[in-house]
């Protein structure tokens, strides 16, 4: 079942676990572990905090996907933001993100399927980038549930190449759906 269609803005990847990644042309995505060549591929867990707790976690952010039409919300609020500056993967434009259920599935270009597994949680590397970001990424909705604005995460079920200007097809899961939650 199609939800919604949208495009790729921006590509990115970094090594190392730096903060921002590098925009760059064309990025793999590989079956199951990530992107290649970023600090997160994998099937086990990267990022350094949960390493410390447990290394054999499952990864579910193999892949770091943000909507462009953040930045212009972080814009009028003062802030300058651009594609890969807040470590995600992929940029996208007219797909709303945050409001899709865990297990959408994203088609992404000829070949790439990536699985959502749940929202990105802000962190406080973020106000190092600019004083204040991370409180912008933070809201509440009308019963005072904390929302997150920092992205998505997902794991890679078909690997593919993913370019800027590539197409996003949305497939929804069966329903009941559950909505994302912070992984």
């Amino acid at each position: 079942m199609s939800h919604s269609t949208g495009e790729v803005v921006a590509v990115s990847v970094s090594g190392t676990h730096t903060f921002s990644k590098v925009n760059v042309d064309v990025i793999q995505l590989l079956t199951g572990l990530g992107v290649e060549g970023d600090a997160h591929l994998g099937e086990t867990v990267k990022h350094r905090s949960r390493v410390a707790q447990d290394p054999t976690q499952p990864n579910l952010c193999q892949v770091h996907l943000i909507h462009s039409e953040l930045f212009e919300e972080l814009q009028a609020s003062g802030f300058q933001v651009s594609p890969g500056q807040i470590g995600e993967n992929i940029t996208t434009r007219g797909i709303s993100l945050l409001s899709l259920p865990k297990g959408a599935i994203l088609r992404i270009g000829g070949s790439a399927v990536v699985v959502l597994t749940g929202l990105r949680n802000p962190c406080p590397q973020l106000n190092r980038f600019q004083p204040g970001l991370m409180d912008s990424l933070l809201d509440h909705d009308e019963h005072g549930n904390l929302i997150r604005k920092a992205g998505v995460m997902g794991i890679v079920l078909s690997g593919g190449t993913v370019r800027p200007g590539d197409q996003i097809q949305v497939e929804l899961p069966m329903e009941p759906h559950r909505p994302l939650e912070r992984v």
